[in-house]
C-alpha cells in the first residue's frame, strides 16, 4: 500500500499543533474520504506521525449506516482498501464493526440516529459528512459524551462543507484545526471525463465553489434573505402590547423516521403594523399528538388569538389533531395554492421594508431563510420553519391568500 505519510498532500496530513477536532474541508473527489481512513488505520497502529500511542476504540459516523459501510468502510477509499493483507480488519456487517488483527475495534454508526451513541466509549472518531447529518447537534453531542477513553482523545471530520450551524462552531472552537483542498488538488486519481464535464461547467459557480472548491459558502446570490439584514432587523425584546399573535404550523406529511421537520413558528404585530418573530419551536420527527401538543402549548404560554394550520399534507386531520388536544383553540387553516417561493417573497418584501423584526437569535430558522433560493434549499430538504414563519407573517401583515376558515371547536 505505500507510506502514507511519504506520498500523501500536506493537506491530507494532520497539523503538528495540538488539537481534538481535525476538521478536513474539501471538494468533491479531493480524497477527504481516503484522509479519513488514513488517519484511522494510523491511530489504530499508533503510527508516528500521526500518532504516539495505539487507539483501540474507534467510533465511525456516516450521514446513514448504508453511507457508512459503502464510503467509509466497503468504499474505495475506504479503511478495507488502505490496508494491506496481512493489517486489514476482519469485517463484520452483522455487527456493524471491523477488528483489527491487533484487537482494535470501529464501530460504525448513522447520524439518523443519534441515540446510537449513547452508551458506547471511544479513544478516537471519524465523522464523514458532517454538513449533511439530519440530527448533526444531537449526534455530535452524544459522540463527544463517548469520546473518553485514553490519554488523548482525538476525531477527524471530514466533509464537503456547508454552512450549518454545527460547522461554523466547530470552525471557531480553539481545539479544532482545519485542513483545506480543492476537486482540482486530486484530478490526477480523478477519471479524465471529471474535469471536462463537472470542473469546467461548475467552476466559478456558488454550487462550484462549494462542492469543488471546498469553500464554506454562507449565503447564495439568490436567497431571499441576507444575513446582515437580519441582524439590523434583531431586537432584543418585543413591545409589551401586541395587537395581534398567532402560531403557525407547517406539519409534516408523516411521522415516520426520516420524515420532514414539523414548523412551529410565534409571530405578534404591533400597533404601527410592524411583525415580531417570537419563537420558534419547530421539532424534528414527532408523531402528530406530539407537535399539537407543543404549539397548543405555545399558543397558550403566548396568550395567542389563534392557531395557522397548513392542511395541505393532511386535510382536515390537521385541525382534527389540534381539536383532540384543546378544542378551544381558534384554528385557522390554510392552504398552499402557489410554490413555496412565490409565498415567501412578499414576506421577504416585508424584511426589505424593516416590517418584521427577529426578537433573539433564531440560527436555525435563520439558516434556512439564507438559503432558501428559487430551487429551495441547498440540501433539497423541505424548508419547514421557513414555511411557518412565511404563514405567521402573511396572516398577520399581508392578509391569507389562500382564502382560510376559521374554525373554533
Amino acid at each position: 500500500m505505500g507510506d502514507w505519510e511519504i506520498w500523501a498532500r500536506p493537506d491530507q496530513l494532520p497539523p503538528a499543533q495540538d488539537w481534538t477536532t481535525w476538521l478536513v474541508m474539501g471538494g468533491r473527489g479531493a480524497g477527504k474520504t481516503r484522509t479519513g481512513a488514513e488517519w484511522v488505520k494510523a491511530m489504530v497502529f499508533g503510527k508516528a506521525p500521526f500518532t504516539h500511542q495505539s487507539y483501540g476504540r474507534i467510533a465511525l459516523i456516516g450521514e446513514t449506516l448504508g453511507d457508512a459501510r459503502d464510503v467509509m468502510v466497503e468504499g474505495v477509499s475506504g479503511l478495507l482498501s488502505v490496508h494491506s493483507k496481512d493489517e486489514r480488519p476482519n469485517w463484520q456487517p452483522s455487527r456493524k464493526r471491523l477488528v483489527w488483527p491487533n484487537g482494535a475495534i470501529a464501530q460504525i454508526f448513522s447520524a439518523e440516529d443519534p441515540e446510537s451513541l449513547r452508551g458506547p466509549q471511544f479513544d478516537a472518531a471519524w465523522g464523514d459528512e458532517l454538513a449533511k447529518w439530519k440530527h448533526a447537534e444531537a449526534t455530535w453531542d452524544m459522540l463527544q459524551f463517548g469520546l473518553r477513553l485514553g490519554v488523548q482523545p482525538r476525531q477527524i471530520v471530514t466533509t464537503t462543507p456547508r454552512p450549518t450551524a454545527l460547522l461554523k462552531r466547530l470552525l471557531k472552537e480553539p481545539r479544532t484545526v482545519t485542513t483545506h483542498a480543492p476537486t482540482r488538488a486530486n484530478l490526477a486519481n480523478l477519471a479524465p471525463g471529471f474535469l471536462d464535464t463537472i470542473v469546467r461547467r461548475y467552476q466559478g459557480t456558488r454550487l462550484g465553489r462549494q462542492e469543488l472548491d471546498g469553500e464554506l459558502i454562507e449565503e447564495r446570490s439568490d436567497a431571499l434573505w441576507r444575513r446582515q439584514q437580519l441582524d439590523l432587523l434583531r431586537v432584543e425584546e418585543a413591545p409589551v402590547h401586541l395587537v395581534r399573535i398567532v402560531v403557525a404550523i407547517d406539519p409534516p406529511a408523516t411521522s415516520t423516521k426520516g420524515a420532514d421537520a414539523c414548523g412551529i413558528v410565534a409571530a405578534g404585530l404591533d400597533g404601527d403594523g410592524n411583525c415580531y418573530i417570537l419563537k420558534d419551536k419547530s421539532l424534528s420527527e414527532v408523531s402528530p399528538t406530539g407537535w399539537a401538543t407543543k404549539a397548543i402549548a405555545l399558543f397558550h404560554r403566548l396568550e395567542a388569538d389563534c392557531v395557522i394550520a397548513e392542511v395541505n399534507q393532511g386535510g382536515e386531520m390537521v385541525t382534527t389533531i389540534l381539536a383532540g388536544i384543546d378544542a378551544n383553540v381558534p384554528v385557522r387553516s390554510v392552504r398552499a395554492n402557489r410554490g413555496k417561493y412565490l409565498r415567501a417573497e412578499p414576506v421577504s418584501a416585508l424584511y426589505e421594508q424593516g416590517r418584521v423584526r427577529h426578537v433573539g437569535n433564531f440560527a436555525e430558522l435563520e439558516d434556512e431563510m439564507c438559503d432558501f433560493g428559487l430551487d429551495g434549499l441547498s440540501s433539497g430538504k423541505s424548508p419547514d420553519r421557513l414555511d411557518a414563519m412565511v404563514w405567521a407573517v402573511t396572516n398577520l401583515c399581508l392578509g391569507e391568500q389562500a382564502e382560510p376558515k376559521v374554525r373554533s371547536f
